[in-house]
């Protein structure tokens, strides 16, 4: 049985309207979709979990904890996984908080309110400090990722109300995510 090496080049599928990556041996359509990132702003009282990152893109720069869907999770056992990873966190989640189009970058990002079960966190392997912070000690000019700052800003702005629809990205935001 012999097994022939896949040869790729650019075409509109049949049915289709955009230009993909196709077999030229069998027609077998590789899509390339945005990733999914989830994440959230996560309490425990009136302080906030930041981490610093230990990894690129970043590196050395705060954000909250953050990162890519794996198969076989839901996007909130992926934003707790996530939190255990870069904090060694445990997290609840509490509900959507925004979910942000970055075209620039191919993601869609889904941000989450959770609360920590303990303030128990630690740095885990993709973060050099973690540590929760209040709202006026958050390190704006050394934030990672206008996401992060955004799902900040707008928590903040619920001012504890617990009942609200997901936010999006912020007006004016266009020129940074491309859309």
């Amino acid at each position: 049985m012999s097994r022939e090496t896949a040869s790729f080049s650019p075409g509109i599928p049949d049915g289709d309207d955009r230009e993909r990556r196709m077999c030229t041996r069998c027609d077998f359509v590789d899509y390339v979709n945005p990733k999914i990132v989830l994440g959230a702003v996560a309490t425990w009282e009136d302080k906030i979990l930041i981490c610093k990152r230990a990894i690129e893109p970043r590196l050395g720069y705060w954000t909250l904890t953050a990162g890519f869907m794996e198969t076989g999770e839901s996007v909130e056992e992926g934003a707790m996984r996530e939190a255990r990873e870069e904090a060694c966190a445990d997290l609840e989640i509490e509900r959507t908080l925004a979910i942000y189009s970055i075209p620039r970058i191919a993601q869609v990002q889904i941000m989450f309110k959770a609360k920590l079960r303990s303030p128990d966190i630690a740095p885990g392997p993709e973060s050099q400090e973690v540590k929760l912070v209040t709202w006026d000690e958050i390190p704006w000019k050394e934030m990672a990722f206008p996401s992060a700052v955004w799902a900040l800003k707008q928590w903040h702005g619920l001012k504890g109300e617990t009942v609200h629809l997901p936010f999006g990205n912020p007006d004016g935001t266009d020129h940074m995510t491309g859309g």
